[in-house]
Formats: structure tokens, sequence, C-alpha cells
């Protein structure tokens, strides 16, 4: 008979994987990818680095889970903020300027999910990861299209641009510690213009 952990070993080792991604997080926020060593992660989880390894097998695994953790939050956060009342092309702005505003309250965390160089198996995350912010906008977009508020257009391509176009954008201001109030103004008028509605 195979061996099958009891539902206590099995607690224990959810609640062991949980301090592994927290203590990951942790060092993420504070020295990006290039700080976030099996051994470092361990350390900070105060557990051994064999540890790690039951549940990860390199360090290529625990920072795509890393990874995947933190930008299904702002995934999350970036829809609820697009599902919000308002009109047509708020409902777009708001995409941008909640993605902007996460980032720039964390802005190592932001700069190691965005442009800091890792291994390919994380750069693959971060295009699955692009399509589905991608697809928010997009959703958006195409709504306010529909109901002629923005001129006629290929919502995923204009989405696609814009979200491309923030991840650049955001590279120097995560970098120079800028503010929102720095950036956001220039960026929502970026965004009108981009989207085909008037610069306000």
């Amino acid at each position: 008979m195979p061996y099958r952990r009891t539902p206590r070993v099995q607690a224990r080792m959810d609640s062991q994987r949980a301090a592994i991604l927290d203590a990951g997080v942790a060092l993420l926020s504070e020295q990006g990818y290039a700080g976030c060593s099996v051994a470092a992660v361990a350390a900070r989880a105060g557990i051994a680095t064999g540890s790690v390894y039951k549940h990860f097998q390199n360090k290529a695994e625990l920072s795509v889970e890393l990874f995947r953790f933190v930008v299904n939050h702002e995934v999350d956060a970036v829809a609820k903020a697009a599902a919000q009342p308002g009109d047509l092309v708020q409902r777009v702005i708001e995409v941008m300027k909640t993605f902007t505003s996460r980032a720039l309250q964390s802005p190592q965390l932001a700069y190691a999910l965005l442009v800091e160089p890792v291994d390919a198996p994380v750069e693959a995350e971060r295009l699955v990861f692009r399509r589905a912010f991608r697809d928010i906008a997009a959703e958006r977009i195409a709504h306010a299209v529909d109901a002629g508020v923005l001129p006629e257009q290929n919502p995923e391509i204009t989405a696609a641009a814009l979200i491309g176009a923030l991840g650049e954008l955001l590279v120097g201001p995560l970098s120079e510690g800028a503010t929102e109030a720095d950036t956001m103004p220039a960026l929502i008028t970026f965004t009108l213009r981009a989207l085909g509605g008037p610069a306000t």
C-alpha cells in the first residue's frame, strides 16, 4: 500500500509550505530574486534548508511559485478595481492606476516581478500573467468600444500595448523612488491618448 499522509502530517506540511512562501515574499520584497536563495528563504522561515526541498525541487521551482503567489494577488486586485462602478473609460483607467499604485507601494517587489533578470521559467510566467492583465483591460476596452465611448479598435492589441508600455514606464519610477503624484497624471494622459479618448 502506498504511504498516505495523515491529516496531522499534511497540516504540518501545509503550514511549512505557507511559511516558506511568506519568507520568500518577504525576501523578494527586500532583495528581489537575487536574495531568494533556498538557504536564505529557509533561514527566514526558521527551518532547515533541506526542508525547503520537500516542497520545491530547486530554486527555479521556488521562484516560479513565489511569482505566481504574488502576481495572483495583483491580478485579483486589478480585476476588482476594473469591476468598480464608473463610466466605461474610467474602468480602463482604474486598471492602469491600480497596477501602478500597487507597484509604487512596493517598488523592490514590483521591480523583481516586472524587470529583474530571471531564469527562463520565471520569464515564462511573466508572459502568462501579462496576458491576464491584458485580458482584464481588453474586456473593459471592448465594452467601451461597443458603447461608442471609444473609437473602433482591437481591444486585445490596445490592452497588450498598454500593459507592455506600463511595465516599461514603471522601470524609472520604481528605481528612483517616485510617488503616485509624480507618475499618475502623465500615466492617465498617456492611457487616454492610447485609447483614442480625450486627454483630460
